[in-house]
């Protein structure tokens, strides 16, 4: 006992002059609000650090605001939003609301222990730049009875994110970080309930440490986490995935693309000759069926960015790249068959496969710059 009383001496010592900002996001909370400022306030109590708490309510209408009231306390605020609402954007909007050095995000549910706060926050000062609440690392863990599902759905989601950073629990709504690195960041854009990940890649950061705790279930209300808000978490990694790695992902998805127009091309044509056209008709309108539903898939998701532009003179370029992307394709596979594979086995399969390549590349560097350009290209 005298030893653990020691280290939280120390521990006060070293963030008694810290301030920082602790942001919860809400809805339909009211039953948690009065447990969340107990919590803190016990916490300022006995460590004497100065915490200011901001409720960030998406218009519950549930009492949220009356319940912060009676707690008659000057640090706790409730900022009640009723535009863009959404847990992301509740915490990007608290966060530029808050008045501390520090940044500190965490859940309603009392599922984050708040006594983990000063060891984030002196995680901060020894130089990490961004910092988790981890149930992923050595001293973490979570309740007995999340069940398979549940942690498979974490496993997964963690999985997904792997290549945007090496943090063990990126997927954690427990996080700290400097608002002066919040302010620099650039472009948030945020779909759904990840935004420490958002963080993570759009502030680049890659000094990210992680403090283990145990995630407790909810103690009051219902989960926020149905399968809209888990689409919509795809949708996010794609968004950051795009700005990482830039024209390597738009060039991925113009290749799944292009691989969907190959099924629509030969289901048009089955479908055709089945009704008794003829086969010259029937290859023309798979080719054209084709064409158009490679043209809007890469309007849609490709190039998404320039949806907004007038769609006839997108299309109408589409086609004239594709035209001559058709046209480099022919004109390299003749040229390395006829010139360098005259006498190698299968020369006619390689000249034709390198020519398909050629082909795809120019088509996409036409269609990324010229048919979907958008005015600014950022990463």
């Amino acid at each position: 006992m005298h030893t653990e009383n020691k280290d939280r001496e120390d521990l006060a010592h070293i963030v008694i002059n810290t301030n920082a900002s602790i942001i919860v996001p809400t809805y339909k909370e009211v039953q948690n609000i009065p447990f969340m400022i107990d919590r803190i306030q016990r916490l300022r109590e006995t460590l004497k650090v100065d915490l200011e708490l901001i409720f960030m309510d998406d218009d519950s209408r549930d009492g949220s605001v009356e319940a912060v009231a009676r707690a008659g306390f000057d640090w706790v605020r409730i900022i009640v939003r009723t535009e863009n609402r959404g847990l992301s954007a509740a915490v990007i909007d608290g966060f530029r609301a808050a008045r501390h050095p520090i940044l500190i995000c965490m859940d309603c549910d009392l599922s984050h222990p708040p006594e983990k706060i000063p060891q984030m926050i002196l995680a901060l000062g020894s130089g990490q730049q961004f910092v988790i609440g981890s149930r992923y690392v050595p001293g973490g863990s979570t309740d007995d009875d999340w069940g398979l599902f549940r942690w498979l759905n974490s496993a997964v989601a963690t999985l997904l994110a792997r290549p945007l950073t090496s943090a063990r629990d990126p997927m954690s709504g427990f996080f700290a970080l400097r608002k002066a690195d919040f302010d620099r960041a650039q472009d948030l854009n945020p779909v759904g309930y990840k935004i420490a990940l958002e963080l993570i890649v759009k502030c680049g950061f890659e000094n990210v440490g992680e403090v283990p705790i145990h995630f407790a279930n909810r103690a009051h209300g219902e989960s926020k986490l149905t399968l809209r808000e888990q689409l919509k978490y795809i949708q996010h990694l794609r968004r950051l995935y795009i700005h990482q790695f830039g024209n390597a992902m738009h060039f991925l998805q113009f290749m799944v693309v292009g691989a969907s127009g190959v099924v629509v091309n030969l289901g048009v044509l089955t479908i055709l000759l089945w009704l008794g056209l003829p086969e010259t008709v029937s290859l023309a309108g798979g080719i054209l069926v084709s064409l158009v539903s490679n043209f809007l898939l890469n309007r849609r998701f490709t190039f998404s960015y320039a949806r907004e532009n007038a769609i006839l003179p997108q299309f109408l370029g589409f086609l004239g790249a594709s035209a001559v992307g058709m046209a480099v394709n022919y004109a390299v596979a003749l040229t390395l068959r006829t010139q360098v594979l005259v006498d190698v086995p299968y020369g006619i399969y390689i000249a034709a496969l390198t020519g398909i390549v050629c082909g795809m590349v120019f088509n996409f560097l036409g269609n990324r710059y010229l048919v979907f350009r958008k005015r600014y290209v950022e990463k």
